[in-house]
């Protein structure tokens, strides 16, 4: 009896063991993450000035990305990413969604994932200090910045969508993504300024089933030792019903769109882009990673980026890079005018960028530098020029 109560034991550990093996050979998971302190000091003329160790723009998180095979070149995916700053306070979730990908036809996403606007054409794909207090987006002034996630804000991702990003054919490319209508509650919110629900980032919403919609295409070809790419989107944020209710400023539907390129030769490359924003809505707010402070740090926070609610505006933003060795110099800058509107007078703000990054390593690298933006600010009697200085250093895991 004891003989054969050992064998079925056996031959059960033996059977969960090969299905063990089975399930790894067909499902993968992966701890990721990123981790990033920086030295920085930070002074706006006749506001403040401040200078601390920390993460200002919450580049720091960690996570897990899991894939399945489910055979004829599909795979399974999902991704759970959080963000923390290097003082020890969670910043909140990035990516969460399920989806599947075909190498031969694209990815489909299904949850909270950041914009095309963001990471497939332009945006962060083009800014080399990008999730730094140098970066070009919000207090730099010559990147849209929008917290609505839409308008791909750093660290601000969009909840309640999908979004398919195509394989590239022939060295074309593009992605789409989309948010159903009646999403209220999800509506973009600056201080309660735009009617947003919940706190000071929102995301975006319509009404009536309208979708809000982001769509991107890029096409990069090769001539010689060039490479060239061109890319352009266009990006829409219906105006919600509570939005519409708000007397003290017109809102209406928000429409952007965006043109750009990059061009590398050997150890240069010079990238830019526009945007041009109607009817601002989501282009009105700004993510706290980006503006470097929350909406009540009123002497520190500053949203160069941001439009006027309800107003029409655009974006200019190029910049050049040098290679040697593992160091990479940049030069960059742009300008933000935000026209006026029957409540909000113009705003201006010019900057420029220059630092560097070196690379001890694939994961590791230091970088640092210098940006002085100048602000025109009819809306204030004092202009909240700022100057930056940065020293910092990053790890991927």
């Amino acid at each position: 009896m004891s003989k054969t109560l050992i064998s079925a034991a056996l031959t059960g550990i033996f059977a969960l063991t090969t299905a063990g093996s089975a399930f790894a050979t067909t499902t993968k998971m992966s701890l990721v993450g990123r981790i990033q302190s920086e030295y920085s000091h930070i002074n706006i003329e006749g506001h403040s000035s401040q200078s601390l160790i920390n993460d200002p723009t919450f580049f720091s998180s960690w996570g897990f990305r899991i894939f399945e095979n489910l055979g004829n070149g599909f795979q399974a995916m999902a991704m759970i990413d959080f963000g923390f700053d290097t003082n020890g306070s969670a910043q909140g979730s990035r990516e969460i969604f399920v989806g599947i990908n075909n190498d031969a036809i694209g990815t489909l996403k299904i949850g909270r994932t950041h914009s095309p606007f963001a990471d497939f054409a332009g945006g962060w794909t083009i800014d080399p200090l990008v999730y730094t207090t140098l970066q070009a987006a919000g207090s730099g002034g010559t990147m849209i910045a929008s917290a609505n996630g839409l308008g791909a804000g750093a660290y601000s991702a969009v909840n309640s969508v999908i979004r398919f990003t195509s394989a590239e054919f022939n060295g074309f490319s593009f992605a789409a993504l989309l948010m159903p209508g009646d999403s209220e509650k999800l509506e973009a919110n600056l201080g309660g300024v735009l009617g947003g629900h919940g706190g000071n980032i929102g995301e975006t919403g319509g009404e009536d089933g309208e979708w809000d919609v982001q769509f991107a295409a890029k096409y990069v070809w090769d001539f010689h030792e060039h490479k060239f790419e061109v890319f352009g989107g266009y990006s829409r944020d219906n105006v919600s019903t509570a939005q519409k209710r708000i007397t003290a400023v017109d809102l209406k539907t928000e429409e952007v769109g965006r043109i750009g390129g990059t061009w590398n030769y050997k150890n240069f490359k010079l990238q830019g882009q526009y945007d041009f924003i109607s009817d601002a809505i989501g282009a009105a707010t700004c993510s706290d990673a980006a503006a470097l402070g929350s909406i009540g740090q009123v002497a520190t926070r500053q949203c160069n980026s941001a439009m006027n609610a309800g107003g029409d505006g655009n974006i200019w933003y190029v910049g050049g890079q040098y290679k040697m060795g593992n160091a990479t110099l940049v030069a960059q800058g742009g300008m933000t005018d935000a026209h006026g509107t029957s409540v909000f007078k113009r705003r201006a703000a010019k900057s420029y960028t220059i630092g560097g990054l070196y690379h001890l390593s694939k994961r590791t690298n230091l970088f640092g530098g210098y940006q002085r933006v100048n602000v025109i600010n009819h809306n204030e009697t004092v202009d909240r020029d700022r100057n930056t200085w940065t020293v910092g250093l990053r790890h991927l895991f």
